[in-house]
């Protein structure tokens, strides 16, 4: 019987908050930070277009446990609607399918933010990842074919415009919920505007819990490539990481012994004891000695590990 294959890398364990450039996809940077960090596994936490910069949360290791719950926080974004045209991709990336020369006043912009604020109807762009009878909406759209996208409720929590620089275009940040698209909204502002409409510039400012400040730009990643001492080059790059605990910190938390970690890292539940245990929930987080130990459920008294972190 032969032996289980060894990882490659290192068992390197945390988030590492990207500020990514245009022009550069999300598998590609998540593919140049584990390679950057030889870390063993890698994912991201929410696709931004390659047309798009910002925040791209990256978690390396045992963090990529915590994906799921960095997924369903909400983010912010900050975007430039071009009026005029609209493209196949709902970006500059796409082919004009229609145009107008009318333009919006100021006025009928913001007459129009209240009817996409809260809970809304959107139909996502015909190039997107979303999957149609198992196949990627995007693969489908470039074949050709005419594809029918249902409509699906998401959530905007804040809707502003910022600023018209010019009759052609307009600023607008956003706050919303988990797959929402950013492409969407501008086709949709066009189409009811009278004028079409297609991004022509998105950034993502936040994806909660963390915050704008704690961005590492790429350059300033590759630029600790220059470090010849290989210990001391990773060394440089692990400082740059967030714990992997950050992820999880809008969750109930918990803080054990070492005995319940113990009990808790083979797979089995412990009693919450005192008058201030909390209350039953899907989701929380147990930490011994201010390390992540697992993320479960309480109920009946007990927290029962899902996912478990040595």
């Amino acid at each position: 019987m032969s032996k289980p294959r060894k990882p490659k890398g290192r068992a390197v364990s945390g988030w590492l908050i990207l500020d990514k450039p245009v022009d550069f996809g999300s598998t590609e940077a998540v593919s140049k930070i584990k390679w950057l960090f030889n870390a063993q596994k890698a994912g991201h936490a929410g696709t931004l277009d390659p047309l798009a910069s910002g925040m791209l949360p990256i978690a390396l290791g045992d963090a990529t446990k915590t994906v799921p719950y960095v997924m369903d926080g909400r983010k912010i974004y900050e975007f430039t609607v071009s009026w005029g045209e609209q493209r196949t991709t709902d970006d500059l990336e796409g082919e004009v399918i229609a145009s107008s020369d009318k333009r919006p006043a100021r006025e009928d912009i913001l007459a129009l933010l209240p009817k996409y604020t809260g809970t809304i109807s959107q139909i996502p762009p015909q190039f997107s990842a979303i999957k149609i009878d198992g196949e990627r909406a995007y693969d489908l759209a470039r074949e050709g074919e005419a594809v029918e996208i249902p409509a699906r409720e998401v959530e905007i929590f804040r809707l502003n415009l910022v600023g018209c620089p010019d009759e052609n275009t307009a600023h607008f940040e956003v706050e919303c919920g988990k797959g929402t698209y950013v492409r969407a909204l501008a086709r949709d502002f066009g189409r009811e505007l009278g004028c079409y409409g297609h991004i022509s510039d998105l950034r993502r400012t936040f994806v909660a819990p963390f915050a704008e400040e704690t961005m590492i730009p790429l350059a300033d990643l590759v630029a600790l490539e220059s470090i010849e001492d290989r210990d001391e080059r990773l060394a440089a790059l692990d400082a740059l990481m967030i714990d992997t605990g950050e992820a999880l910190s809008n969750l109930p938390h918990v803080a054990v012994t070492d005995d319940q970690a113990h009990r808790l890292r083979m797979g089995n539940p412990i009693i919450l004891r005192g008058r201030d245990a909390p209350l039953a929930t899907d989701d929380a987080w147990v930490t011994a000695r201010g390390k992540l130990v697992a993320i479960g459920e309480i109920a009946g008294g007990e927290f029962r590990p899902k996912r478990v972190f040595q």
